[in-house]
């Protein structure tokens, strides 16, 4: 009975840990107004956490840089299972308008599965929601297939 307490608790509040893998910060900035009172996604259950560790959604903005690479695979290596990885924008899908840099190594599902891309540079706050939205269902579907 407190396990299904706890899994339906969980299930109706997703932690996000955010990564940035080499980004201009213009992904970064609209990923923090989203969680600010305009709009607001924590309505919806969503909490920034500052550790990998206690996270069930992790946000990748940027492209995969060299020096960031081995850091944004440890660190999703630590996110417990179920988990769902989104792309914050064009850049991790794609390294956008620094494709073929000798610096970048992207891109991101090159290195983990990519559960949901939030396209846009920059992507607009509704979108974000949406794609966070689309996220903590994955999320649900993956901790039902668990159990």
């Amino acid at each position: 009975m407190l396990r299904k307490l706890i899994d339906e608790s969980a299930a109706k509040s997703p932690w996000i840990y955010h990564i940035n893998a080499g980004s201009c910060n213009g992904c970064d900035i609209e990923l923090v107004s989203v969680l600010t009172p305009r709009y607001d996604a924590e309505r919806c259950g969503f909490k920034l956490t500052g550790s990998p560790r206690h996270a069930d959604i992790v946000v990748v903005s940027g492209p995969i840089t060299v020096q960031t690479r081995d850091r944004v695979v440890r660190t999703l290596s630590q996110v417990p299972e179920p988990k769902v990885v989104v792309a914050l924008g064009s850049c991790p899908r794609s390294g956008n308008v620094f494709k073929g840099s000798y610096s970048i190594d992207g891109p991101l599902d090159k290195y983990c599965h990519v559960d949901v891309s939030v396209a846009g540079c920059t992507p607009k706050p509704e979108a974000i929601i949406a794609g966070l939205a689309k996220a903590a269902e994955i999320l649900k579907e993956k901790r039902k297939e668990m159990h």
